[in-house]
């Protein structure tokens, strides 16, 4: 087990992880029923799988992926608690997914994972590259990430890292800002210090959500 693996794994394993909320953020629910979701999908950095429990609830073709062996584990035992055991889920390494991923979807969906590489333009370029690999041609993505336009939690971006990573071989439809919904733990105690917290112990952030096409 790398060091990666285990840090990721440690949030799942002591349930410190500020980003499971126990039901799928608002602006992934609020975007599928609006139809943004067609063909099949991969949710990447799946997390706890709200979102691929959601997505399979409503009908549609998707697999969950998470490199933390412990965030696959929660989220099948989630999908059991919530009456969708059928949800699937596996390990894979969003930014080597490889041969068995390439060109199988018509959508990806990424919520919380891309701004984690906000100031590694390194590794946001080779998990860009995983990405186009994944999607057929005119397949889209759709991404939620924190944004740095007001005070908040975890690592932030402005607007440019997004259109900068989206060039050559993809086209950026929309990006305009929305929220994200997270939840206090120690991770991001000093973060949030200030910040309205609801009595549910979540906190409402400022995101982007964007649509981009693969060309």
């Amino acid at each position: 087990m790398t060091e990666a693996t285990q840090r990721w794994d440690s949030v799942y394993d002591d349930d410190t992880a500020p980003w499971v909320i126990g039901r799928p953020q608002p602006a992934i629910a609020e975007l599928e029923r609006a139809g943004g979701f067609t063909g099949r999908v991969l949710d990447i950095g799946c997390g706890a799988g709200e979102h691929t429990i959601l997505l399979t609830a409503r009908g549609h073709d998707v697999l969950g992926v998470d490199f933390s062996p412990s965030a696959v584990g929660f989220a099948r035992r989630n999908a059991e608690a919530k009456g969708v055991p059928e949800a699937r889920f596996a390990v894979a390494d969003a930014l080597a997914l490889g041969p068995h991923f390439a060109g199988a979807y018509d959508t990806v969906l990424d919520s919380a994972l891309f701004h984690i590489w906000g100031t590694e333009p390194e590794q946001r370029a080779r998990y860009v590259r995983s990405l186009h690999g994944v999607l057929r041609p005119g397949g889209v993505l759709r991404l939620l990430a924190l944004s740095d336009a007001e005070p908040g939690f975890g690592p932030r971006i402005g607007a440019d890292i997004v259109r900068g990573a989206f060039t050559d071989g993809w086209r950026l439809v929309s990006l305009e800002p929305a929220r994200y919904l997270g939840r206090v733990t120690p991770v991001v105690a000093d973060d949030v210090a200030g910040l309205a917290v609801s009595p549910e112990g979540l906190v409402d952030a400022a995101a982007w959500i964007a649509e981009v096409e693969r060309s």
